[in-house]
């Protein structure tokens, strides 16, 4: 009974998260495509912009909007289906939850927009700062990648620390849940051998 209800707890666990990691991805990937959407009809070019830097931003505004646009459409899919198990007042009814089968595409639509999407929103900032100022100011296009270019930096580092943190929390919960298994099944045998005995005594006495 007790390994049954941690199990439902577990599934009810990994529900809950999966539904807060859809609802973190719509939304940021809803602001940030958004945001390149806007940027890509507001933003002034003329004939003395360099070609690259026309054919750089062409190709990051794409990836971005489509990165970020794959993200909501894994969200606005997936994230009513959990919602409406999660709003069940049944503990069984985690088993209808597709969260479990579709753990590959939350995982997908998360790492889209709270991680490739965030590089290439950065990405996206520096290329418009160098469209808008090369003919202008090259050293304020200059200065703003000699700003970015850190952010990027940390964000990286900052990304593999959480995960390999996560990874780490993950093993040491598994690891806990291994021991409390491996624990009930010791007493159950302790349970058996004592009834055995028990039953053994009890037939030689008859």
């Amino acid at each position: 009974m007790s390994s049954t209800h941690s199990t439902t707890a577990l599934s009810w666990r990994k529900l809950y998260l999966s539904r807060a990691k859809l609802k973190a991805s719509s939304r940021t990937s809803a602001l940030l495509s958004g945001f390149a959407m806007v940027a890509l009809v507001e933003i002034n070019m003329d004939d003395k912009t360099p070609t690259v830097l026309l054919i750089l931003f062409s190709i990051c505004t794409t990836l971005l909007v489509s990165v970020h646009l794959l993200a909501l459409m894994i969200s606005t899919c997936i994230l009513p289906h959990i919602e409406a198990v999660s709003n069940v007042h049944n503990v069984n009814a985690v088993k209808e939850s597709p969260h479990e089968k579709m753990e590959c595409f939350i995982f997908m639509a998360w790492s889209f927009s709270t991680g490739f999407g965030i590089i290439l929103f950065l990405a996206e900032i520096t290329i418009i700062c160098w469209v808008q100022f090369i003919n202008l100011s090259k050293e304020a296009a200059i200065v703003s990648t000699a700003i970015v270019v850190p952010l990027l930096v940390l964000f990286i580092a900052f990304a593999a620390f959480f995960y390999k943190k996560l990874i780490s929390h993950k093993y040491e919960n598994y690891n806990r849940d291994l021991e409390d298994l491996e624990h009930e099944f010791n007493q159950l045998q302790n349970h058996s051998a004592i009834d055995h005995t028990n039953t053994s005594q009890g037939i030689q006495l008859v």
